[in-house]
């Protein structure tokens, strides 16, 4: 069964559910969320801390990206704390070269380069989502 929600998602990955499942799995319940309203309630909940910067600050990317994207009413205020941005640039990617981090950065919407995170062009691709 998907987490209902991205706090819910969170937990499961706290208790031990790898994070390669927990997520995508969330994100098959925004994507096939039938109204903006019911989409919006997946990312509303603050999610709990998890103890490192960047796995504090994941959770908050995915709901203003999302909420920007599906044009939701509003994005969840706890997405904007101070402690939800990165002091120095994180390229996400293996390959650790100057051409990659220029391409990353970018091609990096601008709700990850806001938090000092550089990543490909569409980070939270999946079958069942919009193409923006």
């Amino acid at each position: 069964m998907r987490p209902a929600t991205l706090a819910e998602a969170i937990q499961r990955i706290v208790d031990g559910t790898p994070q390669e499942k927990a997520l995508p799995e969330f994100l098959d319940t925004f994507y096939l969320a039938p109204t903006a309203e019911k989409q919006l309630a997946t990312i509303s909940d603050r999610p709990m801390r998890t103890g490192t910067s960047i796995s504090m600050l994941s959770p908050a990317l995915r709901p203003e990206y999302l909420a920007r994207q599906y044009q939701l009413p509003l994005i969840p205020e706890w997405v904007f704390e101070p402690d939800r941005f990165l002091d120095r640039a994180w390229h996400v990617s293996q390959l650790d070269s100057p051409g990659m981090r220029e391409y990353l950065t970018f091609a990096s919407p601008a709700e990850f380069r806001s938090r000092n995170i550089f990543t490909e062009e569409r980070p939270l691709r999946r079958a069942r989502a919009k193409v923006a």
